[in-house]
C-alpha cells in the first residue's frame, strides 16, 4: 500500500461507547472524558483514521501512516454502520436514505450522496449495549444497515433523523473488507497492514 509500510503500526479497535476518538487532551473541560490511550499502550505518532463520536461505537482503525489514513478517509473505502432507530422504519424511509437526504453540516444544508441502505430482518450480532437504550415497552425499535463512502460529522444520525427515525445506537461494523467479526468493546488487534479492498 505504501513504501516502508512495515515500519508503520496499524491497529483495529472496537471503540467503546463513551470514548472520544483521540488519545489525550490538554483541555481542562475534557479531563473527565475517556480517551483511546486507555485501551492499549499505542506507539508514538498513532492517529485515528476518521472518527466515531463519543456516543457511537464499533470499528475504528488506527495507524502511524499518514498515507494509509488519507486512503481510508478517501471515498474509495466503504464504511458500514448498523443503526438502531426509534420506531419501525419504513421502506419509504430506507429508500430516502439510499437516494440521499438533506442534513445540516457546518451551518449549511448538505445533500448526502446515494448510499446502500436496508432494514435488517433480525437484531444484529453486536456486543451488548454499554448504554441504556430505551425500553421496547415505549414502542418498537429497528435496525438498519447504512454503507457510506463519505463521512460528515454525525452523518448517519442526521440522516436517520431526517427521515423521521432518530438513531438510538450506532455501531460501525465494517471499513472496506475489514469487519468487527467477534470483537468486543475495547478489543485491540494489531495488523501488519490494512488490505481494505
Amino acid at each position: 500500500m505504501t513504501e516502508n509500510s512495515t515500519e508503520h503500526k496499524h491497529f483495529a479497535i472496537y471503540k467503546p461507547y463513551g470514548f472520544l476518538s483521540q488519545f489525550y487532551s490538554n483541555s481542562t473541560q475534557q479531563k473527565r472524558k475517556r480517551f483511546l490511550g486507555e485501551l492499549d499502550d499505542f506507539p508514538e505518532g498513532i492517529m485515528a483514521i476518521g472518527r466515531l463520536d463519543e456516543k457511537s461505537e464499533g470499528l475504528l482503525l488506527l495507524t502511524t501512516d499518514g498515507k494509509m489514513s488519507d486512503f481510508v478517509n478517501s471515498q474509495k473505502v466503504e464504511k458500514e454502520y448498523y443503526a438502531q432507530v426509534d420506531g419501525d422504519i419504513t421502506e419509504e424511509a430506507v429508500a430516502k436514505l439510499r437516494a440521499g437526504v438533506e442534513i445540516g453540516f457546518d451551518g449549511k444544508k448538505y445533500q448526502t450522496k446515494p448510499c446502500k441502505a436496508f432494514k435488517l430482518d433480525t437484531i444484529p450480532d453486536v456486543p451488548v449495549a454499554q448504554q441504556k437504550i430505551r425500553d421496547d415497552r415505549h414502542g418498537p425499535t429497528t435496525w438498519v444497515s447504512i454503507t457510506l463512502n463519505e463521512g460528515k460529522f454525525r452523518q448517519v444520525r442526521k440522516m436517520t433523523s431526517a427521515v423521521g427515525f432518530p438513531t438510538l445506537r450506532l455501531v460501525r461494523v465494517r471499513v472496506g473488507n475489514l469487519g468487527i467479526n467477534a470483537m468486543q468493546a475495547g478489543d485491540v488487534i494489531e495488523y501488519s497492514t490494512f488490505a481494505l479492498r
